[in-house]
C-alpha cells in the first residue's frame, strides 16, 4: 500500500524548544508546516529543566504554552514518535521524506489520558524523562505535561497481560498496530535535532556511572524541577539530604581526550543556576564550584555570578584529577588549587555534580546531505551571512543542531530560521507558497501524531 502523502510548505524536523518556535513563526505567516518530532511528545529538553538563567523563570511555565500552542495551531501538523529514514528531492526542487510512524498500541484519536491503564499495569520500568531516578508502567503517559496528551506502550517489555486493555474506559488499547509510511512534500526543511549531553562516564577518573553519589547535571534539574521523582534534592545512594555539594566545570567540554574541544557555553550558567536554587532549597548545605575558568557571556549572567557568590557559594579555581569514594560512599575529590599555589588536596563532598557538556544529537549526513563541522554539528558556511544556512539549498539549521548555546539563542535562531525557509518558499514554491495546501474547510488538522 502506498504510503500516505502530506503536502506542506515546510518540514521541521525536532520538537524542542528551537524546532516549535520555527514552526509556530512559519505558521504565523500562514505558511503550512509539518513538525516530526522522534519522541512520544514535544518539549525537548526544555521541558525537562527546573528554572531558565538567569531570570529563573520556570521552564514548565514557558514551554508548556508553546507545546499547546504548536499543538492547536490550525497550520501546523503535528507528527510525534517518528523516524524520518530518507529524503529525497523530486524535479520540481521539493524535498520528499519518507517517515515512519511508530505504533503506540494504542488509539490516540480515542484515548484521553485517564491513566486507569498505568494504574492497572503490574510492570515498573526506569523513566528516561526522570534520568531513571523514577518509574514509569509498561502503558503510560510520558509525562505529565506531554502533548499529545496520549499514552503508549513500551511492547519490548509489555507482559501483553491484558490489564490494560480489560480496565481501558474507551477501548483504545490496540495490540494489533502496526508501523505506519508516511511521505512528507516540503518546499523547506528546518533541522532542529537538538543535541546530547557528554555521557556521564565519558571520563572514567571521575567515577560517572559508578559512583552512586556522582551524577550529572540533567539529574539535578530533574531533583529541582517541581514535576521531578521526589519534589526534593536527595543523594541517590541513600536519599538522604546532602549537606555538602561540589560541581566539577568542564567535565565534558574544553577536553581534547574526549574529542570534545570547544566550550559548551552554558555549563557555567546552569551551575550557578543550580548552586542558587539548591541553596534555596537546602539553606544549610555548602556548595562549591570547581572551575577553571567562569565564563558569563551573556545579558546579565554576570551579574547572576556575583549574586551566586554574595549567596555563600563558593568559587573554587582549580583542576580536578579523580574522584573517589569512602565507606559512607561519600565522593572524594583530588584536586589542584590553582590560586593556592597549585596545591593538590583531598575533599570530601557529600554528592558531585558533573556539569557535562552539549555534544551533536546524531549525524545528519546521511538523511539530509548537509555538511558537518569539525565539531560535528551542522556546518554554517562562513561565507553566508545567515547563521542558519546550511550546504544544502532549501535545508536550514536551528537552534543548538547548529552548536553549544543557551535558551535565549536558540530562540532567536529559530526565528532566523523561519525567516530565511520562508524567503525560500517564496522565491521557489509555485505561486509564492511552495506548492503546499490548506487545510480544507471541515477537515481536522493531522492529530498530534504519536
Amino acid at each position: 500500500m502506498a504510503p500516505r502523502t502530506i503536502k506542506v510548505d515546510a518540514l521541521v524536523v525536532g520538537g524542542g524548544i528551537a524546532g516549535m518556535q520555527s514552526a509556530l513563526d512559519l505558521a504565523d505567516q500562514g505558511y503550512q508546516v509539518a513538525l516530526v518530532e522522534k519522541q512520544p511528545s514535544i518539549g525537548g529538553k526544555m521541558i525537562e529543566l527546573s528554572k531558565v538563567f538567569p531570570t529563573l523563570d520556570c521552564c514548565s511555565c514557558i514551554t508548556t504554552p508553546k507545546m499547546s500552542a504548536v499543538a492547536h495551531n490550525s497550520n501546523i501538523q503535528l507528527f510525534t514518535y517518528c523516524d524520518i529514514q530518507s529524503v529525497d528531492k523530486q524535479g520540481d526542487g521539493r524535498f520528499v521524506a519518507q517517515v515512519i510512524q511508530k505504533p503506540r498500541y494504542v488509539d490516540i484519536e480515542t484515548c484521553t489520558a485517564c491513566r486507569q491503564c498505568e494504574y492497572a499495569c503490574p510492570i515498573d520500568l526506569p523513566h528516561p524523562f526522570d534520568q531513571n531516578l523514577g518509574v514509569h508502567r509498561a502503558i503510560y503517559v510520558p509525562f505529565s505535561t506531554a502533548v499529545p496528551q496520549k499514552a503508549l506502550i513500551d511492547i519490548d517489555n509489555c507482559i501483553l497481560c491484558g490489564k490494560c486493555e480489560r480496565v481501558c474506559p474507551v477501548g483504545c488499547v490496540d495490540f494489533t498496530q502496526q508501523p505506519e509510511e508516511l511521505a512528507i512534500e516540503a518546499t523547506a526543511i528546518v533541522l532542529a535535532t537538538g543535541f546530547e549531553i557528554t555521557p556521564t562516564d565519558a571520563k572514567a577518573e571521575y567515577g560517572g556511572g559508578k559512583l552512586l553519589n556522582v551524577v550529572n547535571a540533567l539529574t539535578v534539574e530533574r531533583l529541582l524541577a517541581p514535576t521531578g521523582p521526589y519534589g526534593h534534592v536527595l543523594r541517590p545512594s541513600d536519599g538522604k539530604e546532602p549537606d555538602s555539594i561540589a560541581y566539577i566545570q568542564c567535565a565534558g567540554s574544553r577536553d581534547k581526550s574526549l574529542g570534545v574541544e570547544y566550550c559548551s557555553r552554558i555549563c557555567c550558567m546552569y551551575a550557578i543556576k543550580q548552586s542558587m536554587l539548591i541553596s534555596g532549597a537546602l539553606p544549610l548545605a555548602d556548595i562549591a564550584i570547581y572551575y577553571m575558568d567562569i565564563r558569563t557571556f551573556g545579558k546579565g549572567y554576570d551579574q547572576f555570578y556575583q549574586t551566586a557568590k554574595a549567596m555563600g557559594v563558593q568559587f573554587i579555581k582549580g583542576k580536578v584529577a579523580k574522584i573517589t569514594e569512602d565507606e559512607n560512599q561519600n565522593p572524594i575529590v583530588r584536586v589542584e588549587l590553582i590560586d593556592e599555589g597549585s596545591q593538590v588536596v583531598e575533599r570530601q563532598h557529600d554528592m558531585v555534580v558533573l556539569s557535562v557538556g552539549m555534544v551533536s544529537k546524531y549525524d545528519p549526513r546521511t538523511i539530509y546531505d548537509v555538511n558537518v563541522a569539525g565539531d560535528g554539528f551542522v556546518d554554517t558556511p562562513l561565507t553566508n551571512v545567515s547563521p542558519c544556512v546550511t550546504s544544502r539549498p532549501g535545508v536550514f539549521v536551528s537552534g543548538s543542531a547548529a552548536g553549544p548555546m543557551d535558551i535565549v539563542d536558540s530562540i532567536v535562531m529559530a526565528g532566523a530560521a523561519a525567516a530565511e525557509a520562508a524567503a525560500y518558499i517564496q522565491a521557489t514554491g509555485p505561486n509564492g507558497h511552495g506548492g503546499g495546501r490548506s487545510i480544507a474547510a471541515g477537515e481536522e488538522k493531522e492529530l498530534a501524531h504519536a
